[in-house]
Parts: C-alpha cells; structure tokens; sequence
C-alpha cells in the first residue's frame, strides 16, 4: 500500500490531519524537491526525491520500497493528471487528495469547473489546446514551466485568437499567489514555474475555426493530394463510429486526415496511422500537432507487414492500397470483438475485393459521389470528384 497525499503551494499549514498524521508515520517520503522542501523538522521520514525521467524508474522505486510504509507527494489532487493515476497501476494506493489546481483557478476566477476544459501541459505537447480552442470558450491550461503561458499566447495568435484573455495564475493557494491578466496579443512572459494559464477565447477577424465534427476543409491539411477528401471523410467517419477509448488503425494514413478526426472525436480516442512514405509520415505528424492530436502514433513502414507489433484496433480504416497482399485477412483477423472495417475503394480491383469479401462476410456496400461546382469558362457547373465504393463490416456480423 502506498499513500499518496496531495499537497498544495500553501504547504504543511494547509494539509488536513489525515495526510498530516500519514506523513508522520512514514518510512520514506518520495516527492519532487520543491515538495519535499515543504515538509517541516517533525516529519522524520527519508526523503527521497524523484529522479528524472520518472515514469521508467516508478516500478523499480515502489519495489525497493516494499515493506516500508512509503508516502508519496503530488501536486493538489493526485488523481488528476497527478502521479497517483501511475502508481493506481502498479499497486494499492490510499490517496489523500488536496485542491486540484483548476478547482482553486475556477475558485479565483468565479467559473463553473464543470463547463471549463482543462488541458495538461505537464509531459504533453502544447498543441493539444488547439483541440479545445474554440470561440466563447474557456479553457485551463496547467503549465510545465514558466515559459508554458507564452507558448500559449503564441499558439494562440498563430491561430487567430489573439483578442482571447490570459489569466496566468501562480502559485495557487501560496502566500505567493498572484495573477496577471492580459490578451493573448499582449502577453510576454515569463511566469513563475508553478502556475495555471486560464484562456477565454475570442476569435480574432479572419480567425480559422476547427470545429469537432468530421469533415473539416481539407485546405486546414497539408497534403500532396494523398487525402480522404471532405465529404468522403465525413461519411468514413461516421461508419468508423469512434467511440471514447477506442484505438483506430489508419492504414495508408497519407496526410492522416482521417486518424486525425478520429482522435478529435474525443480526447480519450487512439490511433495509429501507417504510411509507407516517410515524407508523409511527417506530413501527417504536423497536421496532427496542428490540428491538437499531437499524439497521433505514426508508423513508417508497409501493412500488413508492421502491423503484428501493434495493439488490437477497435476499427480499422483502408483509405489505400486495399489490393495487398493478405491485407484485408490480416485487418480482419486482427479487429477485436464488435470492430469495424471501412474500406474505401477506388480502383475497379479494390472494389472487385471489397466486393468478393461482402459476399463472404457480409456487411454494407456504398456508392459515394459527390460533385463539387466549379468555374466552367464564364459559368458555373458541376464537376464529379472521383467516386468511392466503401465497404462497412462489423465483426460480430461474421
């Protein structure tokens, strides 16, 4: 059993008797220094701080410390983006949580925690805000670093919030706590290294908007052609059906535009997106980053060849490349109970395979066309984009 107490800026005088007395009947105390350095004469325990990196020496240190009655400190509430989600995974834990950080932030603030997104900055790429940044909205941001509220403000400006209000507070709860508010336009930095950015954002004049739904424009990618288009991605999405926590494989991701939708369903959403190409491959990673699904995993490499290394999809895409050798078996058997293959064909040989396997397996065939108007001489008039035949399988249809 490890006990994991949250502890705040406001340090040992804001700690309730519980994680008091847990502290005092420690062994060992593992803890960042700034942490440990908050702990007064009376808590006689070893103190031990974190090493860096963390997360690869957590098991090691939970072993060696087996038998000793180990405490271990977290920043307000160890549950939340905090260091008890880890060690809840590798053994019991009695958590004793303090004031999250975005509790204490809507307390200063006077917002409803409930309508507010929070996204971590802590560990994780910064362009995960751009997912959450939307007109009228607000958002948390909790900060790696002092310099993590002018990243913000920049990432915001490059997307065209600029007017959008920065509240940056520090030091939360502390006798140091403050709070400087300026626009995203205006704000510089740097800020003290403990601290939560507070966004209320407001579109700038020409501000691109990135709504959640499928089938964003598809001048928002960069591509070089190779990409599902708008409508087409819409409709693959929908037949993919992304639910919370599902992992897609997106095989033959080219720009990765529909791996990319597929996490922006939700943020508790996984994909892996294989593409043979590396100069596609990183053209799909800077969509990614650029569209707040930074985590998008890429594998460089030709399926069905690279995909026995990977964790089972809940759904796989085949936007291309259909025809391979054994791939729709190896996508097939590889689906878990109640996934879902889409296959997007294009070619008349792919649609002859997607074709053959309806018949096999069953599932639904569409047609999809779409045409687009366009300038014709002086006029305007339709013009067809080429016309996909998708195939939509379930594995429980088998």
């Amino acid at each position: 059993m490890v006990t994991v107490v949250g502890i705040g800026a406001d340090g040992w005088a804001g700690l309730p008797s519980a994680s008091r007395d847990a502290l005092g009947a420690a062994d060992v105390v593992l803890g960042s220094a700034r942490q440990l350095g908050l702990l007064p004469p009376e808590v006689v325990a070893e103190r031990v701080p974190w090493p860096s990196p963390l997360l690869p020496a957590l098991p090691g240190l939970v072993e060696a410390n087996a038998g000793r009655r180990l405490c271990v400190l977290a920043s307000g509430d160890p549950m939340w983006f905090g260091i008890g989600v880890e060690l809840s995974a590798l053994t019991r834990v009695d958590v004793l949580p303090h004031p999250s950080s975005a509790s204490l932030a809507c307390a200063r603030l006077g917002w409803a925690l409930q309508d507010v997104e929070v996204v971590s900055a802590v560990g994780r790429p910064v362009e995960r805000l751009h997912a959450a940044v939307h007109p009228g909205r607000r958002v948390l941001v909790l900060s790696a670093s002092g310099e993590t509220p002018a990243a913000v403000a920049a990432l915001l400006r490059d997307r065209g919030f600029g007017p959008s209000a920065l509240t940056v507070l520090s030091d939360l709860g502390g006798p140091t706590e403050s709070a400087v508010s300026a626009t995203a336009e205006s704000y510089t930095g740097p800020a003290p290294a403990l601290n939560v950015v507070a966004v209320e954002c407001v579109a700038g004049q020409g501000a691109r908007r990135l709504p959640r739904a499928p089938g964003l424009p598809d001048d928002v990618y960069e591509h070089d052609g190779q990409i599902t288009k708008r409508e087409v991605r819409a409709v693959t999405l929908a037949a993919l059906a992304p639910e919370p926590g599902e992992l897609l494989w997106d095989i033959g991701a080219g720009s990765g535009s529909v791996g990319i939708e597929w996490l922006r369903a939700h943020p508790a959403c996984r994909a892996v997106g294989v593409e043979p190409r590396p100069d596609r491959a990183a053209r799909a990673a800077r969509n990614a980053a650029a569209l707040g699904v930074p985590h998008l995993d890429l594998v460089i490499g030709s399926a069905p060849d690279v995909l026995s290394g990977l964790p089972r999809p809940d759904a796989v895409f085949v936007g291309g490349g259909a025809t391979a050798p054994d791939l729709l078996p190896a996508c097939w058997t590889a689906l878990a109970p109640g996934g879902r293959l889409v296959v997007n064909a294009v070619t008349l040989e792919s649609e002859s395979l997607v074709t053959r396997w309806h018949g096999e397996v069953g599932g639904t065939l569409t047609r999809i066309a779409v045409d687009r108007a366009g300038a014709l001489g002086g006029f305007t008039a339709w013009q067809p984009q080429r016309a996909i035949t998708q195939w939509r399988v379930a594995k429980e249809e088998m």
